[in-house]
């Protein structure tokens, strides 16, 4: 009797998770970035949002919702109404390098119902034209006279840029000094403002500062040149042997929508991303086009989780 009231459930549940699909989306639907405008993950989710509008029939309405390092957006998301009409855009900083920091009002595996992955940008080392080091080994060799001299900015404590900047610390074997800013796009401002000397930024956001000349790109983070920055080396070739570092960007709904919306959104999303057009805005931003299905991206949280959890000890990194 148990058995059988335990199978009419799940049939009841998902023919409610049927029925409450059909029909969606009738009404816009708003994606939270819990970051200030500016940084890659908003000018990653804006392009492919604006697409999936189109595609969808309704608005993809972005909302910045910063504080905290991105936990109040995200967690205001966990806590919204799992009907397909709020969304999340959200990189692994929130999601699991802040969990691995200190408490959050959310738990990443049991909060949320992964979507897909958008994109994956690596990040660019970029330093003000005042700055004197002129390639990587120039800044490693100036770090070792100054220890803790040279600044670098970062989009808060534990941001994909603070991570970037303290592995890369760890592994050239100096020592940098963190300027935490809320936010990349604040981040970004300083630093081309001379304010601090260099970061860790993504790509999407510093490319325009690095054609204008308002930056200069010492390196990318990534595995292999990015195709916008042809003469810019990664920072392996450039002398930490061994430092790879890509960030990945986002879609999530609260737990609990149904599975036919977030598998509507997956598909539609990847066949956007995939889209000769859009591929080639997103390339043109430094970012690499993604796309799967939710048990994809379901997978690389976990993978991904143990992966930072490494980075996190190795380079010693503490909550602020």
């Amino acid at each position: 009797m148990t058995q059988f009231r335990a199978f009419v459930s799940a049939l009841l549940a998902l023919a409610a998770s049927g029925a409450s699909a059909q029909g969606w989306p009738s009404r816009p639907v708003h994606v939270v970035v819990p970051y200030p405008a500016g940084g890659p993950n908003d000018i990653i989710v804006r392009m492919v949002g604006k697409r999936l509008g189109e595609t969808l029939g309704e608005p993809i309405v972005v909302e910045n919702r910063p504080g905290a390092g991105g936990n109040i957006g995200t967690d205001s998301v966990a806590k919204s109404a799992p009907d397909g009409y709020t969304l999340v855009s959200v990189g692994p900083g929130a999601l699991i390098i802040n969990p691995l920091l200190g408490k959050v009002p959310y738990d990443t595996m049991r909060d949320f119902a992964p979507v897909t992955i958008m994109a994956v940008a690596p990040n660019a080392l970029v330093a003000h034209p005042s700055f004197p080091a002129k390639s990587v080994k120039d800044l490693v060799a100036l770090a070792k006279q100054k220890p803790g001299a040279i600044n670098y900015a970062s989009g808060g404590t534990g941001s994909t840029p603070h991570l970037a900047a303290a592995l890369f610390a760890v592994m050239a074997g100096v020592q940098l000094t963190h300027v935490p800013y809320k936010g990349t796009g604040p981040a970004t401002a300083d630093l081309v403002g001379g304010q601090v000397q260099i970061a860790f930024l993504g790509i999407p956001t510093v490319l325009p500062h690095i054609r204008s000349g308002k930056l200069r790109a010492l390196a990318v983070t990534g595995a292999r040149r990015s195709p916008e920055l042809p003469d810019v080396p990664t920072v392996a070739e450039a002398g930490v042997p061994g430092y790879e570092l890509s960030p990945w960007y986002g879609l999530l709904a609260p737990a609990g929508t149904p599975s036919a919306v977030v598998a509507r959104l997956a598909a539609e999303a990847t066949k956007i991303v995939r889209e000769p057009a859009m591929r080639e805005q997103l390339v043109a931003q430094g970012a690499e086009p993604a796309g799967g299905t939710p048990e994809e991206f379901a997978r690389t949280l976990r993978s991904d989780a143990a992966l930072w959890k490494k980075v996190v000890k190795d380079a010693g990194i503490r909550a602020d």
